[in-house]
């Protein structure tokens, strides 16, 4: 039996590493409707949700152009659980574990994510009720399926493909299980490859706690 012998060279990896654009949407979509499932679902099975904390849907404006310039278009579709906070992260201020997905109906970037979210509670009975006005923020990680140092004038060029993601959101708490929220997030490789356009996309939220 021959083998024939194959020629692996920086310029090839490179290559490949820049027409290698995973479809993550064949993720997020399943990702997306569990996530919704989860929450039409929750009244009736929150109990058994065991490290389930809070599971959030929304709809972003694709790359605002905040912290950099609007190149992509399209409406972003938003999913995410954040997880009970293990014990042993309360010296950080006990965080709560999070995982997403945000997907482009328009084709553009689309990217999953995870990390970390703080919460906090700013004013309880804001409104005469048990709600409260909260704020939170998030730091961790993403992996997109956009492009990378080069491609069409209409998207952006992120140079890596694992990229730093951090949020910010606030919303107000209706009852001690619903929430409504503006929520941005940023994810970029801050300046640790050739191109770092960034994407910042910002919208609206609903959650639910279990």
């Amino acid at each position: 039996m021959r083998y024939s012998k194959i020629r692996v060279s920086r310029g090839n990896l490179r290559a490949y590493s820049q027409s290698f654009q995973p479809s993550l949407a064949c993720f997020f979509a399943p990702a997306l409707a569990l996530i919704a499932v989860l929450l039409a679902w929750a009244p009736a099975g929150a109990a058994g949700l065991d490290g389930v904390d809070e599971a959030k849907v929304g709809v972003l404006a694709h790359d605002i152009g905040f912290l950099g310039h609007h190149v992509e278009s399209g409406t972003d579709l938003n999913g995410e659980l954040l997880f009970t906070s293990p014990s042993f992260l309360s010296w950080l201020g006990a965080p709560r574990p999070d995982i997403g997905g945000t997907l482009n109906t328009s084709g553009n970037t689309s990217y999953g994510y995870l990390g970390l979210t703080w919460s906090y509670d700013l004013w309880r009975g804001l409104a005469g009720d048990d709600g409260a006005l909260f704020v939170a923020g998030s730091l961790g990680g993403g992996v997109h399926d956009g492009h990378l140092d080069s491609g069409p004038s209409d998207r952006k060029l992120l140079g890596s493909r694992v990229l730093f993601r951090e949020s910010a959101e606030i919303g107000y708490r209706i009852t001690p299980t619903i929430s409504i929220s503006v929520m941005l997030d940023h994810l970029s490789n801050a300046g640790l490859a050739d191109h770092n356009q960034g994407l910042t996309n910002v919208g609206l939220r609903t959650g639910y706690r279990f």
